[in-house]
């Protein structure tokens, strides 16, 4: 090795060593950091039995393969505490949320999210621990003991959302911090199983909740959001300026979430078809005697501002127990509007008025799309031969083929019966008309049982000639 002086590197370098302790042999590790610090690890009890040791033991095998892993991580730089950033989890959580704000440019709505898990999820467990401590074997502890706030565990979907931020900020300290590794990045995802069942309202349905609603604006509102397809940060962002009753359209500029005003949730401005039963219901509120003007809300607060959302959830859902339907969540009158009218347009056209990034999210309605040419396709598909009839006036056959090869020579309009003895009966296996070249009667697949025979193999029959032959 290089004297300490040189300034340079070393490689790294290390070795296992079992101890003989009070309760069994144990086997340790003891390696040299390119830094030149020594240390020194208990990796677990050695197995004293053959055969696959038990989770948590180690054989020689085993501890060489920790040992290796170990030392390539070091010489790549991105082994756990080689790097002293200094940095708590806290405060690179408080980095990524002035990131996420300030530079991304999050939704409020997104925000509010990122910091509720942030604060209930993470913060617990690593708040003060160092950026460099936290290593991926903790981070799956972390992940397998989650609960809901009631101590139920998580769902899947919700545990990888969780890992998801996590992943974010340490991705994040990499470049502010320079983190050499992100721990997170080799903890698989759980699998979340998706049935594309989406609950919608049927028309008899949104119309009762329609007839239901507390006031003649709830009911406007939950017309258009089943109709147009708009969610509900959009409905109460939306303006009388909005709603061309001449072009027949609702244009979908703003999105009010979070108590804050943004763009819809995909960036851009969109235009809706408005039904006439919408415009019908909009006319109806266009002649109260406030809040009427082309800047004012179509669907204002008691003081003319936002709506609260949560307050009209609420009504919503006493709606819907007045109303005795299912306890479908506002979000799916959106759905509604997406599946029926993916049976009226094309894919396009509905990703546009539902305002989609990507057609993928459209696609989901795609099997409510009633499409009754599909059955004609399966019966062709799986469709009989047309029967012809028999040139010497036989029983009709299927197709002008023989299904099977015939035999022998051809005869005087003799039949050919092959049998075949079992418990003393005799059965017709297959007919064939010898003179003919084809197959004959669709009987013999009924395998008919025929009276008692001698032990001979064949007999005497007809065709449809009338001629006899013995076989």
């Amino acid at each position: 090795m290089a004297g300490s002086g040189s300034g340079l590197l070393q490689p790294p370098s290390g070795h296992v060593f079992r101890v003989e302790g009070k309760r069994g042999p144990v086997w340790y590790a003891k390696y040299r950091l390119p830094t030149g610090r020594q240390v020194q690890r208990r990796l677990g009890p050695a197995a004293t039995d053959r055969g696959r040791p038990p989770a948590g033991y180690f054989t020689k095998r085993l501890a060489e393969d920790w040992l290796r892993h170990t030392l390539e991580e070091a010489r790549r730089g991105a082994l756990p505490g080689m790097v002293a950033t200094g940095v708590t989890f806290a405060d690179a959580a408080a980095e990524f949320l002035r990131y996420a704000e300030d530079d991304r440019g999050c939704k409020p709505s997104t925000l509010r999210d990122y910091r509720s898990r942030i604060k209930a999820h993470l913060l617990p467990t690593f708040g003060q621990r160092r950026l460099e401590d936290i290593t991926t074997r903790e981070v799956e502890q972390w992940r397998a003991a989650l609960v809901a706030a009631g101590g139920e565990p998580l769902s899947n979907k919700s545990k990888n959302n969780h890992v998801v931020l996590l992943h974010g900020v340490f991705r994040h300290a990499m470049t502010v911090y320079d983190l050499p590794v992100n721990p997170v990045a080799r903890v698989e995802r759980h699998r979340v199983p998706s049935t594309g069942d989406i609950e919608v309202f049927s028309p008899e349905e949104v119309w009762a909740l329609v007839r239901t609603a507390e006031s003649e604006q709830d009911a406007a509102i939950y017309l258009t959001a089943a109709f147009t397809g708009l969610r509900r940060g959009e409905l109460i962002a939306l303006r009388w300026r909005d709603v061309d009753s001449g072009g027949s359209t609702i244009r979908v500029r703003a999105n009010y979430a979070g108590g804050q005003l943004t763009t819809p949730k995909s960036g851009k401005v969109r235009s809706v078809p408005m039904a006439p039963d919408v415009a019908e219901a909009l006319a109806r509120l266009a002649r109260r005697e406030r809040f009427t003007g082309e800047d004012e809300l179509v669907f204002p607060g008691v003081t003319g501002g936002y709506l609260d959302g949560d307050a009209l959830s609420k009504r919503y859902g006493r709606t819907l127990q007045r109303a005795a339907l299912r306890p479908l969540r506002f979000h799916d009158l959106r759905h509604t509007f997406g599946t029926r009218m993916i049976a009226k347009a094309d894919v396009r056209r509905v990703q546009e008025w539902m305002g989609h990034a990507g057609i993928q999210t459209t696609m989901k309605y795609l099997h409510y799309a009633p499409r009754p040419e599909d059955a004609s396709l399966v019966a062709a598909a799986f469709a009989r031969p047309p029967l012809s009839r028999n040139p010497s006036g036989g029983r009709a056959v299927a197709g002008s083929t023989p299904a099977y090869p015939t035999r022998g020579k051809p005869c005087l309009g003799g039949v050919l019966f092959a049998r075949y003895r079992s418990s003393g009966r005799c059965h017709v296996l297959f007919m064939y008309c010898l003179c003919e070249g084809i197959r004959a009667a669709p009987a013999t697949h009924r395998r008919r049982r025929l009276r008692r025979w001698p032990a001979a193999s064949t007999a005497r029959s007809r065709c449809s000639s009338g001629a006899a032959r013995s076989a």
